[in-house]
């Protein structure tokens, strides 16, 4: 995929944080395209989780920009990333086990019935919102989830994360983030989520994957990006590097080389 002539679709420059003494991300770089997979990786403590929440609205960077879609975007929680079209699927996958797979769908966001019911009596419109889910579930190709109205926590794990990404995708209407999506999965429920993720990056939706699991992000990513020290150390393409090659620069282990297909105007 040729993205040096293309504008980012999600894009920070110069990003820091500090925790204290501590810095967590040191002047760090990142550009998602249109219709890509961008992986980030990094050894623990490189800063993807600081750089993630950062693009999130999860922590308030102490330096830098970000730009979404070309405008500079200034988030103070998550809820204003949300609002502004990025949808974030944690690691701790944050569903409400008790409720049902509609109700998680809609969770923050539920819709009230049309008229004085739900303008003066605040009842809530389920039959739509259940109509909505299973269409959304659908659209994914999860069809294993049969009956919309079933508590999550009756699900499997790969069910559950299932719920989570088709949440993101209904919802994240410019940039989806996945943070470990496939972590705490078995073979069979982690492919079930790796072909939901291509699914949602095929429905026009440009995605960033955080994830250890390097057959994955070789299998999935158009674009990785390597983190290190809290700064961007690079970034490579699965037909560019091998995962040997992926380590080495991770662990500093080898000189990293020019990032590949980064817009020239987000160098600087």
């Amino acid at each position: 995929m040729t993205t040096a002539t293309r504008e980012p679709v999600l894009r920070a420059r110069g990003l820091v944080k500090r925790y204290g003494p501590v810095t967590a991300i040191a002047d760090s770089d990142i550009e998602l395209y249109p219709g890509e997979i961008l992986a980030v990786i990094g050894d623990n403590g490189a800063g993807k989780s600081s750089l993630i929440k950062a693009l999130s609205g999860a922590l308030i960077p102490d330096a830098g920009e970000i730009y979404l879609e070309g405008q500079r975007v200034h988030f103070h929680n998550p809820m204003d990333a949300r609002k502004a079209g990025i949808e974030t699927v944690y690691q701790t996958l944050a569903v409400a086990p008790g409720l049902d797979i509609a109700d998680n769908l809609f969770l923050g966001r539920e819709e009230r019935k049309p008229g004085i019911l739900g303008s003066v009596f605040r009842m809530l419109d389920r039959k739509h919102m259940k109509s909505e889910a299973r269409r959304h579930m659908g659209e994914l190709g999860i069809a294993t989830l049969q009956d919309i109205g079933q508590a999550v926590e009756s699900l499997s794990g790969g069910q559950r994360q299932g719920v989570a990404v088709a949440r993101s995708a209904a919802f994240g209407s410019k940039v989806v983030i996945l943070d470990e999506p496939t972590a705490a999965l078995g073979v069979k429920e982690g492919n079930r989520v790796l072909r939901l993720i291509r699914e949602i990056r095929d429905r026009g939706l440009p995605v960033i994957l955080i994830s250890h699991n390097m057959p994955h992000v070789f299998e999935l990513a158009d674009r990785i990006h390597i983190q290190r020290l809290g700064r961007r150390a690079t970034v490579i393409t699965p037909e560019s590097h091998t995962m040997s090659e992926a380590v080495a620069i991770m662990t500093g282990a080898a000189e990293p080389p020019p990032p590949i297909g980064v817009y020239e105007d987000a160098q600087g």
